[in-house]
C-alpha cells in the first residue's frame, strides 16, 4: 500500500513539473506540496484499520478497546467511547537487544474476558477508600521463533490500562531498546502538555524535575518547544470526551518513561529517558532478566467530571508488600525556607517556627537545607525534643546528592549507599526525626528510579515518612510505599518567590494542577501565602491562596505562609487553616475548565469543603450545583473582601435544587464549609 502510494506523488511531484501556461513550478514550492502529501498519506495508511482479532469492553458497555494485527505482524490497538473514536489504531510491541516484539508477530491465543476487583485504602490522596472494577483480557503473541510476548488489558469504566508482559524464564540479562507504543488522536484533538525539561539544565543541573509550564488547549502535533518529549500527565480533549495519559506501577527493572512527538500528525509514541540520567554510571533503557512486565500505559477517558475524580493511578499500583512499622499520620506543617531562605535555617527561626505549628494545630514543622552546619545535629535533637512538648513533630531536608547535581545545600551524600542510608536512618529514628524532604534528584532511568526504591525500602523499617523535591512523578508510589506522603514533581510556590515573570503565570498555573498533576498523586506545592513576597506583585488573591488548602492535595501540606503573615489574616481564616482536614474521605468535580478555573468538593472529619478558584482575567459568575453532596443546605463561605489582601466571611444557603451562585473576581477564589 506504501509503495503505491509513493509512486502516486512522485508522479504528482513529476507533473507539477511540467509547464502550465508556458511556467515551470518551483522546485521549492515542489518540495513543500510533496512534504505535505507525504505526511497526509503516511496518515492515511498508518490510520488505516487492520482485521480485528478481539475486544474488550468496560463494565458499563462504555469504553472498548479494538484489537488488531496489520499486514507486518504489528499489534495495534484503537478505543472508542459509546461508539465514538477516541484513539485510532496505533501500534504495540516492545524492541528489545536480543528481540523484536515490534513485528513479525502472530496472535497465540486471545484469552477470556475475566473479572478484576479491588479495594483499598489510601491515607495520603483524594479518596480513603477505593474500589477498583475491570474487564481484563491477555492476548498472547509470538514471534518466528516461538518467542512469547503477552500484552494485557484491563478496561474500567474511568479508562484503558496495558502492559506488556515477556513470560519467558530467562538469566541472562535483557535490553529494552524501544518500546513501539503509540498513541492516535483524531487531528481535532486539543492537548494541555507539559514539555519535558533537558537533562543537566536548570539550577545546579538538576532538571528534568517535572517543573515546566503546561502548554494550554494546543493542536495535538504541536511539536515540544524543549526537544526532549511531554510529561505525564498528560490531558486531551475532543468534544466532550477527555483522555488523561499517564504511567503507573513503575518498579525494578523500569525506566521512568515520557510521551515523544510521533511519526504522524496527532501521534505520541512512548520514550525513554536521555542518556544522561543515570545514577552514578548505571542503566538509563531497562534492563532485566526474564519473566518481566512493563509497567502499565493508563487512558483515562470519560467527561472532565470523570478524569477529575479517576484513581486509576491508584488502582493500578502494587498494593504494598507489608504494613508500616508505625502509623502513617498526615498532617500539615510550618517552615521557613520559601519567603525566608537558607539563611533563616537556624536555631532560633526554627524554634519560633515549631511554636507557630503549635499555635495553629499542626502536626509538624520542617527544617529545610544547612540544618546541618547552620544548627548542627545535637541543637536539631534539642529542637526535636522542644517539638515534642509542643505536639509537633520534626522533618528534615537532605541533598539526594551525588555527580549528577551540583546544588551545594547540605547535608549531602547520606543517601548515597545502602550503609550510609541505614547509619543516618538509625541515628535520625534515635534523635526522634518525623520524616524526610530529600531534593535535587537526577531523572527517570532505569538506575534512577531504582535509588527512589532503595530509599524507601530502607526508611520503612525506621518508619520515617517521606517526601522527594526535585523529582520525578510518583506514579502511584504512595499505594505501593505508605511512608511516602507526598512529591513536588510541580512548578510549586517557590518559583513564584523566584521572579515575576512565575507569579504572573500563577492563576492559570494553579488552575491547570487538579486536572493534571494531581490527579493521581500527591502533590507538594507548598501552597497558601495570605500576606505579601518580597519584590513580588501578587497576581492571586488571598482567597485564591486560602483555596488551594483543599484543591491541592498532599499527605503532608507544606504552608508556605509565615508567623507575621498568618497573624495579619483574620481569625476565622487562621481557624480554617486549624481546622481543613488532612485526611480526604471523599472528592468530587463539582465546575470548572483547565487553566481557567476549578472548583471542588472533598469531604474530611465530617464535613464537606468545597473550594474554587477564577484564573480567568474577569469575575466570573459561577452556579455550583452541589445536590451531589447530600442534605446539606448551608454553610460558611469565606471569600474575597472588598480591599487588597482582605476577606470576607458570611453564612450562604443553597436552594432547594442544592444550587449556589457565586461570583468569583479576577484571580480570586472561595472555600466554603458545609453544614
Amino acid at each position: 500500500m506504501q509503495s503505491v502510494v509513493l509512486r502516486s506523488l512522485v508522479a504528482a511531484a513529476s507533473n507539477a513539473t511540467a509547464r502550465p501556461h508556458g511556467r515551470r513550478v518551483p522546485r521549492g514550492c515542489i518540495r513543500v506540496i510533496l512534504s505535505m502529501l507525504l505526511l497526509a498519506a503516511t496518515h492515511a495508511v498508518a490510520a488505516k484499520p487492520t482485521p480485528e482479532l478481539g475486544e474488550v469492553m468496560s463494565p458499563d458497555g462504555k469504553i472498548r478497546v479494538i484489537v488488531s494485527l496489520d499486514a507486518e505482524g504489528t499489534p495495534h490497538y484503537a478505543v472508542d467511547r459509546e461508539g465514538r473514536e477516541v484513539l485510532q489504531p496505533a501500534p504495540l510491541g516492545l524492541v528489545l537487544k536480543e528481540a523484536d516484539f515490534s513485528r513479525g508477530l502472530r496472535l497465540r491465543e486471545a484469552g477470556a474476558v475475566t473479572t478484576v476487583k479491588d479495594r483499598y485504602e489510601l491515607l495520603t490522596g483524594k479518596r480513603r477508600n477505593n474500589q477498583y472494577l475491570a474487564s481484563r483480557r491477555e492476548f498472547h503473541w509470538i514471534d518466528a521463533k516461538d518467542r512469547r510476548l503477552d500484552i494485557v488489558f484491563q478496561v474500567s469504566n474511568d479508562g484503558v490500562a496495558f502492559r506488556y508482559r515477556l513470560p519467558d524464564a530467562d538469566k541472562d540479562i535483557q535490553h529494552l531498546r524501544e518500546e513501539a507504543t503509540a498513541f492516535r488522536f483524531p487531528k481535532e484533538t486539543r492537548g494541555w502538555l507539559q514539555p519535558m525539561s533537558v537533562a543537566k539544565t536548570g539550577f545546579a543541573q538538576t532538571n528534568p524535575s517535572y517543573e515546566e509550564y503546561y502548554l494550554q488547549d494546543v493542536a495535538v502535533g504541536t511539536p515540544t518547544p524543549l526537544g526532549a518529549g511531554w510529561v505525564y500527565p498528560a490531558l486531551f480533549r475532543n468534544g466532550d470526551t477527555w483522555v488523561l495519559l499517564s504511567e503507573g506501577s513503575l518498579s525494578r527493572g523500569h525506566a521512568g518513561s515520557r510521551l515523544l512527538d510521533g511519526k504522524v500528525a496527532g501521534e505520541y509514541r512512548v520514550g525513554f529517558p536521555d542518556p544522561r540520567e543515570n545514577f552514578q554510571g548505571g542503566p538509563v533503557n531497562p534492563e532485566f532478566p526474564l519473566p518481566w512486565q512493563s509497567p502499565w500505559r493508563m487512558i483515562a477517558i470519560g467527561n472532565l467530571k470523570t478524569i477529575a475524580e479517576s484513581t486509576l493511578g491508584t488502582d493500578l499500583a502494587d498494593p504494598p508488600g507489608h504494613p508500616p512499622v508505625t502509623p502513617v499520620v498526615p498532617g500539615k506543617a510550618s517552615w521557613s525556607w520559601p519567603l525566608m531562605g537558607d539563611d533563616k535555617t537556624v536555631y532560633d527561626v526554627q524554634k519560633r517556627f515549631i511554636d507557630y505549628a503549635a499555635d495553629m494545630g499542626w502536626r509538624y514543622t520542617l527544617i529545610d537545607s544547612m540544618w546541618d552546619s547552620q544548627i548542627g545535629y545535637e541543637r536539631v535533637r534539642e529542637l526535636i525534643d522542644y517539638a515534642r512538648s509542643k505536639d509537633v513533630a520534626i522533618l528534615l531536608w537532605y541533598n539526594s546528592a551525588g555527580s549528577w547535581n551540583q546544588a551545594h545545600q547540605t547535608p549531602r551524600d547520606r543517601m548515597l549507599t545502602r550503609a550510609s542510608r541505614q547509619q543516618e536512618f538509625e541515628r535520625l529514628k534515635a534523635m526522634g526525626v518525623a520524616g524526610l524532604k530529600i531534593d535535587f534528584f537526577g531523572g527517570d532511568g532505569q538506575s534512577f528510579i531504582n535509588y527512589y526504591l532503595d530509599i524507601m525500602e530502607d526508611a520503612a523499617p525506621y518508619g520515617l515518612l517521606l517526601n522527594f523535591h526535585g523529582a520525578t512523578l510518583p506514579r502511584g508510589w504512595q499505594r505501593t510505599y505508605p511512608n511516602l506522603m507526598t512529591m513536588e514533581s510541580v512548578r510549586g510556590l517557590e518559583f513564584i518567590t523566584f521572579d515575576q515573570h512565575n507569579a504572573d503565570q500563577a492563576p492559570t498555573h494553579a488552575a491547570m494542577l487538579p486536572f493534571t498533576r494531581n490527579v493521581f498523586d500527591p502533590m507538594d506545592f507548598t501552597p497558601v501565602v495570605l500576606d505579601k513576597i518580597n519584590k513580588i506583585e501578587r497576581r492571586t488573591t488571598p482567597a485564591f491562596e486560602l483555596a488551594q488548602s483543599v484543591l491541592f492535595v498532599s499527605g503532608i501540606q507544606h504552608y508556605a505562609e509565615i508567623p507575621e503573615g498568618m497573624a495579619k489574616a483574620p481569625d476565622y481564616v487562621r481557624d480554617f487553616l486549624r481546622d481543613v482536614p488532612s485526611i480526604w474521605e471523599d472528592s468530587r468535580y463539582i465546575a470548572g475548565y483547565p487553566g481557567k478555573q476549578a472548583v471542588f468538593a472533598r469531604r474530611g472529619d465530617g464535613h464537606w469543603y468545597v473550594a474554587g478558584i477564577n484564573a480567568e482575567a474577569q469575575t466570573k459568575s459561577l452556579e455550583l450545583d452541589l445536590s451531589e453532596l447530600g442534605a446539606v443546605r448551608s454553610g460558611i463561605l469565606i471569600a474575597d473582601g472588598d480591599g487588597p489582601l482582605s476577606f470576607r466571611r458570611e453564612e450562604v444557603r443553597l436552594g432547594e435544587d442544592g444550587k449556589l451562585r457565586i461570583d468569583v473576581p479576577a484571580s480570586g477564589g472561595f472555600v466554603l464549609k458545609l453544614e
